[in-house]
C-alpha cells in the first residue's frame, strides 16, 4: 500500500510538472485559435455584406483587438465595417485603420461569383422553392429553380397559363431577384391545382407561411401587417405605402395553401 501511495505521488508530481511547462503553450494556442475563428466570423461578415463584399478590407484579431485595414470608398463604409466588428463576440476593441478613398474602384465583378454572391442566391432559390411549397399551385408545378447572379431560370411544367404565370410572378416578387427567365412548359394533361383551399391546414402553420412570404417578397414591408387565422379564414391589418403594396399582400395572403377567404378591410395605404 505504502508502495503504491508512493508511485502515485510520483506519477501526480510529475504530470503537475508538465502542466506547469505546457500551461503557456495551450494558453497560447488556444489564443491563436480564439484570433483566427473570430477573423473568420469577421471576414466571413464582410463578404456577405452587398455593400463591404466587393472592398479591399483585411481583418486581423489579437486578444479581442480587431485591427481593420484596406481601401473603401465611403465613409459610410467605414462605418459598417466597424460595426460589424464590434458586434462580433469576444471583440472588445477595433482599431479601424481602413483608409477611404473617393476616387477607390471596388473590385470588378468576374466570371465566378463570390462568396456572398453564392449565399445570396441560395437564398433566393431557398425563398422561391418554399413560397412555391406554401402556394395552393404547388400541386400543378414541377419546378427548378436555379439562380446565379439574381437571375432566376424556372425550369418544369404548369398544368395551365395561370399557374405558369403565377409561379413567374412569384419570383418576381422575392427580394434579391434581379430578373425571372421562366421557362415552364406547359403539360395538359397534368392535373390541375387545387385552389378552393379545401385542406385541412393548421391556423398557425398558414399565419407563420403568410408572414414568411412578407418578408421575402421586396415590395411589402411585412412588419405593418398584423396576421390572424381561424379555420382558415385570414384578417389582414395594417397601414402599407401604396394601393399596389396593399394588393399584393392580399395576394399572397390568398395563395397559401389552406386559405380560405381573406379579409382586408384593416388594411389601408398612405396613397
Amino acid at each position: 500500500m505504502y508502495r503504491q501511495l508512493r508511485t502515485l505521488a510520483l506519477a501526480s508530481a510529475i504530470a503537475l510538472t508538465l502542466v506547469s511547462i505546457s500551461s503557456p503553450i495551450f494558453a497560447a494556442t488556444a489564443q491563436e485559435i480564439t484570433n483566427a475563428r473570430q477573423e473568420g466570423q469577421i471576414f466571413t461578415a464582410y463578404a456577405l455584406s452587398p455593400y463591404l463584399r466587393a472592398d479591399n478590407i483585411a481583418v486581423t484579431v489579437d486578444n479581442g483587438k480587431a485591427t481593420l485595414t484596406g481601401n473603401v470608398e465611403g465613409e459610410v463604409n467605414k462605418d459598417l465595417a466597424t460595426q460589424i466588428a464590434q458586434g462580433t463576440k469576444g471583440i472588445t476593441e477595433v482599431d479601424n485603420q481602413i483608409v477611404v478613398m473617393a476616387d477607390y474602384a471596388p473590385q470588378a465583378r468576374g466570371e465566378d461569383r463570390s462568396f456572398g454572391d453564392v449565399i445570396d442566391d441560395a437564398s433566393i432559390t431557398a425563398a422561391i422553392k418554399n413560397k412555391l411549397l406554401w402556394s395552393k399551385h404547388a400541386s400543378a408545378l414541377t419546378t427548378d429553380v436555379d439562380t446565379k447572379w439574381g437571375r432566376v431560370q424556372l425550369k418544369g411544367t404548369a398544368s395551365d397559363a395561370a399557374a405558369k404565370a403565377y409561379a413567374g410572378s412569384l419570383a418576381t416578387n422575392t427580394r434579391g431577384v434581379r430578373s425571372v427567365d421562366n421557362q415552364l412548359v406547359l403539360d395538359t394533361n397534368k392535373p390541375k391545382a387545387e385552389t378552393t383551399a379545401a385542406q385541412d391546414v393548421a391556423d398557425t402553420w398558414i399565419t407563420a407561411k403568410i408572414k414568411s412570404s412578407y418578408m421575402y417578397s421586396d415590395r411589402v414591408d411585412g412588419s405593418d401587417i398584423e396576421v390572424n387565422t381561424k379555420d382558415g379564414h385570414v384578417t389582414l391589418r395594417g397601414k402599407l405605402n401604396s394601393g399596389a403594396e396593399q394588393a399584393l399582400a392580399i395576394e399572397l395572403a390568398q395563395n397559401v395553401r389552406g386559405v380560405k377567404d381573406v379579409t382586408s378591410t384593416g388594411l389601408s395605404h398612405s396613397m
